[in-house]
């Protein structure tokens, strides 16, 4: 009987992609991040209205003879992908207008289900010099799961408080990877020319992964993917064929500490916590039989009786029952809507709810 495989974790293996991809083990990935050549098409050096040569991306390693050609590839590493990647895992792969629209196209026909395009809109992004065309201020990644009937995961409650409580929306606004960031060689020059910024990759990794989950990125450049990972927590693998990369990306990643608490990395979900009933409240002794309720606008009260229960003037249920009835309402959360007059504030009794799950947990 042929041996399984085991996970590289940790650790970056040299070698193509595709070839890589097809020797791990069926379903063993929890997410993967991509940054495929973009097949840039650049015609000549480009320079600046003082002379100077711009430093852009014309490495070997994005140049493709045409279009089928790199569509081939696109296919071929997507399909590798796809076999490793879990059924509820997910994939985003970033890309600019010279690609991402044909990568799009493959990404459905393989029967990966889109959840979102989500633009990177860069702060400073590099000036159009010909005056020709628009800057490109912008890069979109897509993300999408495995399948329409793949349960991926997503840190919903992370994103909105990592966005000041609001939702976080699809439209990302993060500076190019500059200053003590940007790595570069003893001469000065990139190490990468496309290395991307750590910010990108934690809004990535915090959206979509669980501490402990694999990242695998494929193609593994300066090793950002990896750096952000480790630092989070989350275990990570990258694939990578240039050497000199590899050595950036191993001395890069051997600097970084992982948040050692565990509690710090812990991700929750409402949907996951501990069911609090009003009545424990009652029971533990933080709100009294007889403490009288007050609506969070002050119009209505409601007495707290000992089987859990509120009673008002005219009605008596739960705190959500009473809560909508006193508003005419067809609904009330009344965790938020009653509150406990202390030293002249109202306090939800929502409060006194986290006060439990905290012992809980």
């Amino acid at each position: 009987m042929p041996k399984t495989p085991s996970l590289p974790l940790d650790s970056i293996v040299g070698g193509d992609s595709i070839d890589v991809l097809n020797a791990l083990p069926e379903r063993s990935i929890d997410l993967i991040f991509a940054d495929p050549p973009y097949n840039l098409q650049l015609n000549g050096e480009l320079h600046r209205p003082n002379n100077t040569r711009v430093d852009g991306v014309d490495n070997d390693w994005d140049k493709f003879a045409d279009f089928a050609t790199y569509d081939r590839f696109t296919e071929g590493w997507l399909k590798a992908a796809r076999r490793v990647l879990k059924d509820d895992g997910s994939l985003w792969v970033i890309g600019s207008y010279h690609n991402i629209f044909r990568v799009g196209a493959k990404l459905q026909d393989l029967g990966f289900w889109m959840l979102n395009d989500v633009i990177w809109r860069k702060t400073n992004p590099m000036p159009n010099f010909r005056g020709r065309r628009f800057t490109n201020a912008h890069e979109t990644m897509i993300w999408c799961a495995k399948s329409a009937e793949s349960r991926h995961q997503f840190n919903y409650e992370a994103m909105k408080t990592l966005n000041d409580d609001l939702q976080m929306r699809s439209d990302w606004l993060i500076p190019i990877c500059s200053g003590a960031e940007r790595l570069k060689g003893e001469d000065g020059a990139k190490s990468h020319p496309t290395q991307k910024p750590e910010a990108l990759l934690y809004r990535v990794i915090m959206a979509a992964t669980k501490p402990g989950d694999v990242v695998l990125d494929p193609f593994f450049g300066s090793g950002t993917t990896g750096a952000v990972a480790k630092k989070l927590g989350r275990r990570w693998i990258g694939i990578e064929r240039d050497p000199n990369y590899i050595k950036v990306a191993r001395a890069r990643i051997a600097k970084v500490k992982t948040v050692p608490e565990e509690e710090v990395l812990r991700i929750t979900s409402k949907r996951e916590e501990p069911r609090i009933p009003f009545g424990w409240l009652i029971e533990r002794g933080l709100l009294e039989p007889g403490t009288v309720l007050t609506s969070t606008n002050g119009r209505f009260t409601a007495k707290v009786r000992a089987d859990g229960t509120l009673i008002s003037a005219d009605h008596r249920g739960s705190i959500h029952q009473v809560g909508a009835a006193v508003q005419g309402a067809p609904a009330c959360n009344g965790w938020q809507f009653w509150c406990v007059p202390r030293e002249g504030q109202l306090i939800p009794i929502d409060y006194f709810r986290q006060q439990l799950r905290a012992e809980l947990h």
